[in-house]
């Protein structure tokens, strides 16, 4: 008979192999850079695998990780809070938006629209609406109150929201109307 500690293990570790892509699309939302966002999530990985026996209910381990990784980019940029902000810099792809189809320039518009959000508000969204966890778990995550979590979120959308609608028509190569939504959520 196989030990119940040894199966658990081997199930957090199958879990862990499943989460990892959200883990580092994640990361790169709030960094924006990939190899500060492939070593969170490493880091993230490896102190789940060393703290796992703390783990009570297998159920909060999409939570768990992600409070994980928002300790790991805390501690992050506490050593670097001497340096540059990234957020002060302009970021650019290798692979150059402009030159692709016209999926790829709606996804560079909301990159840098998303990029725009102070820094709260963009790990809330990303939290709620991308990956998909709810009120009490981002606010677990965050480590704020659900009603933090509620504020930032409405500020969020409704900055991403303007800041969508105003590079749309720029985008399209017409002049921006602010009276004409473009917008529409699906949901």
């Amino acid at each position: 008979m196989i030990p119940f500690q040894f199966v658990r293990h081997s199930e957090i570790r199958k879990r862990l192999s499943e989460i990892r892509p959200r883990l580092y699309r994640t990361a790169f939302a709030w960094t924006h850079d990939r190899a500060l966002a492939e070593d969170l999530t490493h880091e993230t990985l490896v102190k789940a695998l060393q703290g796992a026996r703390h783990l009570r209910d297998l159920k909060a381990l999409d939570a768990w990780l992600f409070r994980i990784m928002t300790n790991c980019r805390h501690d992050h940029f506490r050593k670097q809070a001497s340096t540059d902000d990234i957020d002060n810099h302009e970021l650019i792809d290798e692979q150059t938006p402009e030159t692709q189809s016209g999926e790829r320039e709606l996804v560079r518009m909301v990159r840098a629209a998303v990029q725009a959000l102070p820094e709260t508000h963009r790990q809330t969204l990303t939290l709620v609406d991308l990956e998909g966890f709810s009120y009490v778990e981002t606010a677990s995550i965050l480590g704020v109150p659900v009603g933090t979590v509620m504020s930032r979120l409405s500020r969020a959308r409704a900055r991403l929201r303007g800041l969508l609608t105003a590079a749309e028509p720029i985008a399209q190569g017409k002049p921006s109307n602010p009276n004409t939504a473009h917008i529409r959520r699906i949901k």
